[in-house]
């Protein structure tokens, strides 16, 4: 029985290999007519992509309102090939509610071989194109519930992906100025359509979109501009740490109170090693773990199994609040 045990124990795929399977499938997925159903059960188990994440803030998808002779949730258009899904957000004020469209990329048959290309050219990360990932929906939430932070500030969400907190700040917090960026120009007209959709629920705040790459001299045009920065699960790959660093001690104001929100997970020394960065650079952080009762209660269920993220993992999937000042 034991012997047996082992076997299995020995002929099971480690998630090493299996995330390369992700990948392999991602690939291969337009060419496949017979995928192996074990093989991606087995890809599935180990995925760190969740459907709903924490379901912090109430959402759907529409038609596109934009596009008159539309009868589906997605359309073809100045993006190409890539199919648009609509993603309408019910934000919570004070008793009344306010919906917010954002757009996305949805690219169900596999993946874009062009992104790579992108990637490289402009040393950049693919991530933000994938999905709306789980720390942003958190960060948008507490943006949500911290409105009060942003009132008449200069804002900036540095590696936006689609920008859901950055379009959050602009219409419920009345701040001055809100700049959505991201490295990727790919993401940059998703952003802008974005902004152009709801710019009804912006009042008084300028709102815009922008390309910033970290290790830009261009950081240097808004040097000391932004009284808070935000991010959100940008310290995964080590290789733009210093950058990342580097940007936030540049754009942040010296002028007190201005404050750099970060939320992340550990993953493994990532987010140390990010921090180490922070502390060469002459900032300061600090490191709030329960910072929201709700988030927190929905981390407990997850860890406890909540079959809604099968995958979840305290060290990988939760993120942390990391304040940072000057």
């Amino acid at each position: 029985m034991e012997a047996n045990t082992t076997a299995d124990k020995i002929s099971e795929p480690n998630a090493s290999s299996l995330r390369w399977g992700i990948l392999r499938r991602a690939l291969l997925r337009r060419h496949s007519s017979s995928p192996d159903e074990q093989s991606e059960l087995d890809q599935n188990r180990v995925s760190r992509k969740a459907s709903r994440g924490f379901n912090l803030i109430a959402y759907h998808v529409i038609d596109d309102p934009s596009e008159e002779k539309s009868d589906t949730s997605t359309s073809k258009n100045q993006f190409g090939s890539s199919r648009v899904a609509c993603f309408s957000y019910k934000l919570p004020i004070h008793h009344n509610s306010l919906n917010i469209l954002l757009y996305q990329r949805v690219d169900a048959d596999g993946a874009n071989l062009n992104d790579f290309e992108v990637c490289n050219r402009h040393n950049i990360d693919n991530t933000g194109l994938v999905c709306q990932w789980p720390s942003e929906d958190v960060l948008a939430y507490y943006c949500l519930s911290n409105a009060d932070k942003f009132r008449c500030k200069k804002v900036i969400e540095l590696g936006s992906g689609y920008g859901l907190a950055g379009l959050v700040i602009a219409a419920v917090t009345q701040a001055t100025e809100v700049i959505i960026s991201d490295g990727n120009p790919q993401v940059f007209n998703y952003i802008q359509r974005s902004i152009d959709a709801n710019s009804g629920a912006f009042g008084d705040s300028i709102v815009k979109p922008m390309v910033l790459h970290w290790n830009h001299d261009k950081l240097e045009d808004f040097s000391n501009s932004f009284d808070i920065i935000v991010a959100s699960d940008c310290t995964f790959f080590r290789e733009f740490h210093k950058d990342l660093a580097r940007t936030i001690r540049t754009l942040l104001r010296k002028e007190k109170p201005s404050e750099a929100i970060l939320f992340s997970p550990r993953r493994g020394d990532s987010l140390d090693k990010f921090l180490l960065e922070i502390e060469d650079s002459g900032l300061h952080y600090n490191i709030i773990e329960m910072y929201d009762s709700e988030v927190w209660r929905r981390h407990q269920k997850f860890v406890e199994g909540d079959d809604s993220w099968p995958n979840y993992e305290k060290d990988h999937c939760y993120p942390l609040l990391v304040n940072i000042t000057q």
